[in-house]
């Protein structure tokens, strides 16, 4: 009876998501990578405080996927110069550092990469509101 429920609650959260992606500006898309990491590894970081280590994984996994496969991938090198090659260096970083945290069970690793990802998603949306406001000469 609950797994029913559940399993459509998870095709509406589903859907929404798809929704929301298919009608987002660029902006946006990178906001919601930036969430997508941060659920994931709070997602982690609950499973490992309950010992649910196939969960951890799978999450630490999902959180990977997203850094390495949807922020740095995203990353244009060209035109983004220094600044791209150094946010690429840093997602290499919190890849890392989640990697470390899955073998070693280590909390503060995914607490240092989740403050590096709310530091640059509250950048990142600092920026799209200066450009939606017109103010492009402070972005």
């Amino acid at each position: 009876m609950f797994g029913a429920t559940h399993n459509r609650a998870s095709a509406y959260a589903k859907v929404g998501v798809e929704t929301g992606v298919s009608t987002a500006d660029p902006h946006r898309l990178i906001l919601m990578l930036y969430d997508g990491a941060l659920l994931a590894i709070s997602s982690a970081s609950h499973a490992m405080e309950h010992n649910d280590v196939a969960k951890k994984g799978q999450s630490i996994s999902r959180a990977i996927e997203i850094i390495a496969n949807g922020l740095d991938a995203c990353l244009d090198r060209d035109a983004g110069g220094e600044l791209a090659m150094r946010l690429s260096a840093l997602y290499e970083y919190m890849t890392d550092r989640l990697l470390y945290a899955n073998l070693k069970n280590n909390q503060a690793a995914l607490d240092e990469v989740a403050e590096l990802l709310r530091g640059l998603r509250e950048s990142w949306e600092a920026i799209g509101e200066q450009v939606r406001s017109g103010d492009t000469a402070q972005a």
